[in-house]
């Protein structure tokens, strides 16, 4: 009969892959700093892709010990016709007898070390010790969720539930409990057969008739099943619902004619970040988009990161329509409520003050994290507004990015995990 081994480990045949891990683990700073360095340097449609990450050879050679300077050596050269044990060879000119770099038309050099990371490690990297900020577990959802538990034994169940010692245990018991008194009886009968058998020598009908009864009651016992039906017990697991996480972003931009190309790409940089965050991380979660200039419109995730739409400022009129969809659709009980803001910080006339005071009265008390992403360096009229409430209210944050190199430490910085320092 011929043995086969089936190898059913995850790497499977490509042994390569618990190579490429450990390596991953060992140089995972450089390979982190390789990831922040492409992705500053991606366009918006390319975010999501795989990458060449290149390490400089430097970074990844191996320690080797060396001979110091001075000091008696013992060498064997071959070929040697010039020399004997004890003889002293001058050190050779140019004084610790290295040689120099010069110019060749000879010899190799060594290149920096270049893999790829595939789409899911590169994400991986650049998502790593993220999370939404203040996210609670504390209501149970409107649609239930069911964690299973154990809940005792079961007569009925599938066989990979079956409880072998609890079955096993009711088998003993159930044995013990049907033979205990033929056992009794079976003593008995055994110890006036031996009282017998010393008065005669065996061949009386008293002996006999004891014999029948005891091959009886033998009989009887060896009839009790071993394990019965009746004694398998199953393990028994029932449903019972479990508080739910459930939470909504809205990512709020301004796409006003302040907002020119670069302004907006900017933006979109940072809500596609999070965008890519939250769907890989969560796998319930609401994104609900919102875009406005003087006038808002909640819209769907195409026409957020795609519309060329534009016009004048207003940004109170999309803080008006995000607390009506909270107050509609996300009551805050239930809800964990986050919000994301970009803008240029420009805003019309006095309007400044308006937002600030939806945010300081309405929105604010309802959200657990509110970020503002403001896509310019120079302070504009929002900034001066926003700034007056950011010492009132913890949960609230505000970031500037002046180019695409800003995104990603302001994004890691916005949605850290909490004891994660960046």
């Amino acid at each position: 009969m011929a043995l086969q081994i089936i190898d059913r480990r995850l790497a499977g045949k490509n042994k390569s892959v618990g190579n490429r891990e450990r390596f991953v683990r060992r140089y995972k700073e450089q390979i982190a700093e390789a990831v922040r360095r492409a992705v500053s340097q991606r366009d918006i449609r390319h975010m999501e892709q795989d990458e060449n990450i290149t390490i400089p050879r430097k970074d990844i050679r191996e320690p080797v010990f060396r001979h110091g300077q001075g000091g008696i050596r013992d060498t064997v050269h071959p070929g040697n016709t010039e020399h004997v044990r004890g003889d002293r060879i001058a050190r050779p000119q140019g004084g610790s007898g290295g040689s120099g770099s010069q110019a060749s038309d000879s010899g190799e050099g060594e290149d920096d070390f270049i893999f790829t990371l595939t789409k899911e490690e590169f994400m991986e990297l650049f998502f790593e010790d993220l999370a939404l900020p203040r996210l609670l577990r504390t209501h149970i959802a409107s649609t239930l969720q069911y964690k299973t538990r154990r809940a005792g034994y079961s007569h009925d169940g599938t066989p990979h539930n079956l409880a072998v010692l609890r079955t096993m245990r009711g088998a003993l018991g159930r044995r013990m409990a049907l033979t205990r008194a033929p056992h009794r009886e079976l003593q008995t009968l055994q110890d006036e057969l031996e009282s017998l058998l010393a008065q005669d020598d065996g061949t009386s009908e008293a002996v006999a008739e004891l014999q029948r009864r005891i091959d009886a009651l033998k009989a009887r016992i060896d009839k009790v099943a071993f394990l019965d039906p009746i004694d398998l017990r199953f393990r028994n697991r029932t449903k019972v619902p479990e508080p739910s996480s459930q939470a909504v972003m809205f990512c709020v931009m301004d796409v006003s004619g302040s907002m020119d190309q670069q302004r907006k790409d900017l933006a979109k940089r940072f809500f596609i970040l999070l965008y890519l965050f939250l769907t890989r991380h969560y796998e319930k979660i609401d994104i609900v988009f919102i875009r406005h200039h003087t006038q808002a419109a909640e819209v769907g995730e195409e026409e957020f990161f795609h519309s060329t739409e534009s016009g004048g400022t207003v940004v109170s009129s999309a803080l008006v329509l995000l607390d009506q969809i909270i107050r509609a659709r996300y009551p805050v009980g239930d809800w964990n409520i986050y919000v994301a803001q970009a803008s240029d910080g420009d805003n019309f006339g006095d309007d400044g003050g308006n937002c600030r005071n939806l945010l300081e009265g309405k929105i604010l008390p309802l959200v657990r994290y509110y970020a503002y992403v403001q896509v310019v360096e120079e302070e504009q009229s929002l900034w001066e507004e926003y700034s007056q409430l950011a010492p009132l209210f913890p949960h609230f944050a505000m970031r500037k990015v002046s180019g695409p190199g800003d995104i990603y430490p302001v994004f890691r910085d916005l949605f850290k995990k909490e004891g994660v320092s960046v």
